[in-house]
């Protein structure tokens, strides 16, 4: 089987003058295929493979047990030494546990309309930005000042009308460092690969597979539980016996927060035979709880919540009725975590909203954001 790499002329320019090529592994098939395939490119247009490295994002706990020893395999198959990043202020699970404590913090003063759940979305991909790019691009940046380096990703058309639009090369503005000199290019030498030749590449390379696709036929490799997985791949995900500490981690999260692991779905109701008696009490607790509170949060006009880029929340008083829901919800909250909270009550919302507004008009420092 024959199959179509992609590789341009400005990629071309920075391989002959020697950039720094950094493969990015993530243990799913794409990368590992992507990754193989461009360093035999790069070997043919006599790239200095000291110019080189495989490199992998840890998310931590979030992981698949088994994805940390699977990319060191990959990495020793394709020839070149594998640097881990990791995020200095915790893993996956830690940002999603900080995310909740910070929105609680802000919510606690009434700088929050709503109180804000812990987890990530289609929208928000944490996993992407902070405890990946961002801790990618540090290294790199911080180990090769001065240089141009390419991200070789593994990004094919195939998988979605978003990324049927990626270009084989394009320049990575995050990684134009002015204090450390660097520039950046991204690299998708897989962008026209179907995921059947993805496959076919894996076995004609003897490149190893991720035991999700392997012994599980998974559909894509993630974190163990991804908030954009497919239902069926949460629940092989769920029934690997190494991924279920994490399981049970992840669905107290969703019971003590009232706050379901992705939009419209609890993944304790993936694998519920995992669950303790004790876990399913809460979690019906929960559940009613959560209810409640999108009942009333959905008294609070959307309008009133929104703000505008760059000017501070709330844009003007409530109404009456925004008002009273606030307060009832914040009642709500506090019932369900045994936090204490102020503004209970319709006259007490009122004046607090007063007084940042009236505060912001006089030109007195007042910090409150939406």
């Amino acid at each position: 089987m024959t199959y179509q790499f992609a590789i341009d002329d400005r990629i071309e320019a920075a391989a002959r003058s020697g950039a720094i090529f950094a493969l990015n592994l993530s243990g799913g098939k794409d990368s590992t295929m992507a990754a193989h395939a461009a360093n035999a490119i790069l070997d043919r247009l006599g790239h200095d493979r000291s110019r080189r490295l495989a490199i992998h994002a840890d998310l931590g706990r979030a992981e698949w047990k088994s994805t940390p020893s699977t990319i060191e395999a990959q990495a020793r198959q394709i020839g070149l030494p594998l640097v881990v990043t990791r995020r200095t202020a915790g893993d996956m699970v830690a940002q999603w546990e900080q995310r909740y404590e910070d929105g609680w913090a802000l919510y606690q003063q009434l700088k929050l309309g709503r109180l804000r759940g812990p987890w990530s979305s289609s929208a928000q991909r944490f996993c992407t930005s902070g405890q990946k790019r961002e801790t990618l691009h540090k290294y790199l940046s911080t180990t090769y000042p001065g240089a141009t380096i390419v991200s070789v990703l593994g990004i094919r058309h195939e998988e979605s009308a978003k990324r049927a639009r990626t270009p084989i090369s394009k320049v990575d503005t995050k990684l134009h460092r002015k204090r450390a000199g660097t520039n950046g290019i991204l690299w998708h030498p897989a962008v026209h690969i179907t995921t059947d030749q993805v496959f076919a590449y894996h076995a004609q390379h003897a490149l190893l597979l991720h035991e999700a696709y392997r012994r599980y036929n998974a559909s894509r490799l993630s974190c163990a539980y991804c908030v954009i997985a497919s239902l069926r791949d949460l629940k092989i995900a769920a029934s690997v016996p190494a991924n279920q500490d994490l399981f049970h981690l992840l669905v107290d999260m969703e019971i003590t927060t009232g706050f379901s692991f992705r939009q419209g779905g609890w993944l304790a109701d993936v694998a519920p035979n995992l669950l303790s008696r004790d876990q399913e009490l809460r979690l019906a607790a929960a559940k009613t709880y959560a209810a409640e509170r999108r009942e009333i949060e959905a008294h609070i006009s959307g309008n009133f919540l929104e703000t505008s880029s760059g000017l501070p929340w709330p844009l003007r008083m409530p109404s009456h009725d925004d008002a009273a829901a606030i307060a009832e919800a914040r009642r709500l909250n506090s019932c369900w975590t045994g936090r204490g909270l102020q503004f209970l009550t319709t006259a007490a919302v009122n004046d607090e909203f007063a007084r940042v507004i009236s505060a912001r008009r006089v030109g007195t420092a007042v910090s409150i954001a939406h």
